[in-house]
C-alpha cells in the first residue's frame, strides 16, 4: 500500500512571504471608507517539476494548502510511490524550501500537537497547531496477469463496494463505484488498467518533452510493457476530507492513520466474492487461418460471408462449384451451410482458450527504481 495523492494545509500564524504573480485583499468598506483590510492572498498556482510532475500551491495570507502527487514528484512515474505520509510530507517541506529559499521564514509543515477546540465545548473541533490532512488517495498494485486486465475490470463491475453502486467506463479499462445519487462524498473507489492509463497520460507528456529517443522514453516503454506482461489493475481509494473528518484522521502527528491498510486490504479483497474467468475469441475469418483452412484473409473474409449470410436465411445454388468449396471450407468449422440455421446455436465467435483469472499483490521488477525518502526533522 502506498500513497499518490496528499492535499495538506497548515495556518501558520503569520503572513507568509507572496510568491511570484498577482495577490488579492479582502476589503471591508463602510460609507464609502475603507475599515478593515484583510490579509494578503495568492491564487493557487502550479508548481512545476523535471519530469512532467507538479503541485498546486495556494497561500491564503498565514495558511498554505498543498495538493498533488508526492510519489511523483521528481520522477518519472509512480507505478510505486511512498509508504508513509511523513514521506509524502517531507516531499511538500523540500518543495517549500526550493521556493522559500530566498526569504528568512520557510513555512515548513508540522505534526500536530494539539488540537483547539470551540468556546464552551470539548468535542467540537476547530483547528490544530500543525498540518491538517484535507486528501489522501491510498493505492495498491494487482496482477491479474497478462491480457486479462479488461476481463478482471469488467468482473469487478459486477460487486458493490460499501453500498456504493459499481459503474463500468465505456472503453472497460476502469471501474468506479458511486452512490445512489452518482456522488463519492466520503470515498471515491476505482480500479484501473495501469498500462492503459500510462499510455494515456504519460506515453505522450514524455515523448513531447523528452523526445521519442530518450531514456526517458525508453522507461516509460518499459514500465507499460511490464503492466502488460504481469497484468497490473491499480486498486485506489480517494479519501475525502469528510471521511479523514469522520474518522479523525486529518490531524498529521495526532491522527492515527493505521486503519487505512485494512481499509484497502478490504476493498483488494473484493474480487473474492466472484470467479473472473477470461476467454479469448475468434472471428470466423480468423478462425479459418488459424486452423490453416485457406491461406490468405480474403478468402476468410470471403468464406466468412456465407456464413453470415446463411444466418441470416440466405439459400444457396449447391450446384455451384463456388458454393461447395465454401461449404466444404466451413463444415470444418463444424458450420454446414447446407441446413437450415438455428440461430439459438449458432455463433458467428470461437472461443478459442477458457482461464481462471487470480489477482496478487504487484511487486516492483528488479531494474524499478524505488522513490527516495529524505526525513527532515521541523522545528
Amino acid at each position: 500500500m502506498f500513497f499518490d495523492w496528499l492535499t495538506i494545509e497548515q495556518d501558520f500564524g503569520f503572513q507568509l512571504p507572496l510568491l511570484d504573480g498577482g495577490a488579492y485583499a479582502r476589503v471591508v468598506i463602510e460609507e464609502g471608507e475603507i475599515v478593515e483590510t484583510g490579509s494578503l492572498c495568492a491564487p493557487a498556482f502550479s508548481h512545476k517539476g523535471s519530469f512532467c510532475d507538479s503541485v498546486l500551491i495556494k497561500v491564503n495570507g498565514s495558511s498554505v494548502r498543498m495538493s498533488g502527487n508526492p510519489s511523483r514528484w521528481g520522477r518519472l512515474d509512480n507505478l510505486w510511490g511512498h509508504r508513509s505520509v511523513d514521506a509524502c510530507v517531507a516531499v511538500y517541506n523540500s518543495i517549500l524550501r526550493d521556493i522559500y529559499g530566498h526569504c528568512d521564514q520557510i513555512p515548513q509543515f508540522t505534526k500536530c500537537t494539539k488540537v483547539f477546540y470551540a468556546q464552551g465545548s470539548a468535542c467540537e473541533h476547530i483547528g490544530a497547531d500543525g498540518a491538517i490532512l484535507r486528501e489522501l488517495h491510498v493505492t495498491e498494485n494487482i496482477s491479474v496477469g497478462a491480457g486479462n486486465e479488461r476481463d478482471y475490470i469488467s468482473g469487478l463491475s459486477t460487486l458493490r463496494y460499501r453500498h456504493s453502486i459499481p459503474r463500468l467506463h465505456t472503453d472497460g479499462n476502469s471501474v468506479d463505484w458511486l452512490s445512489k445519487l452518482g456522488n463519492a462524498a466520503l470515498i471515491y473507489p476505482t480500479v484501473y488498467n495501469k498500462a492503459y492509463e500510462l499510455e494515456l497520460h504519460s506515453l505522450g507528456k514524455i515523448a513531447r518533452n523528452f523526445g521519442d529517443d530518450s531514456d526517458e522514453m525508453r522507461h516509460i516503454q518499459s514500465l507499460i510493457g511490464h503492466c502488460r506482461s504481469v497484468g497490473i489493475v491499480r486498486f485506489e481509494l480517494k479519501l475525502k476530507n469528510r471521511y479523514l473528518q469522520r474518522n479523525n484522521m486529518q490531524y498529521w502527528g495526532l491522527s492515527d492513520l493505521s486503519p487505512l491498510e485494512p481499509l484497502m486490504t478490504e476493498f483488494t479483497n473484493i474480487d473474492q466474492k466472484l470467479s473472473v474467468t477470461s476467454m479469448d475469441f475468434e472471428t470466423i475469418a480468423e478462425r479459418l487461418i488459424t486452423l490453416g483452412i485457406v491461406d490468405t484473409t480474403r478468402a476468410a473474409n470471403t468464406t466468412s460471408m456465407y456464413a453470415l449470410q446463411w444466418m441470416h436465411g440466405q439459400n444457396f445454388d449447391f450446384s455451384k462449384t463456388q458454393i461447395q468449396t465454401h461449404r466444404a471450407r466451413l463444415r470444418k468449422l463444424g458450420i454446414d451451410i447446407a441446413t437450415k440455421c438455428n440461430i439459438s446455436k449458432f455463433s458467428p465467435i470461437f472461443v478459442t482458450a477458457r482461464r481462471e483469472v487470480k489477482s496478487n499483490i504487484a511487486t516492483p521488477p528488479s531494474w524499478y527504481v524505488m522513490p527516495q525518502t529524505q526525513l527532515r526533522a521541523v522545528a
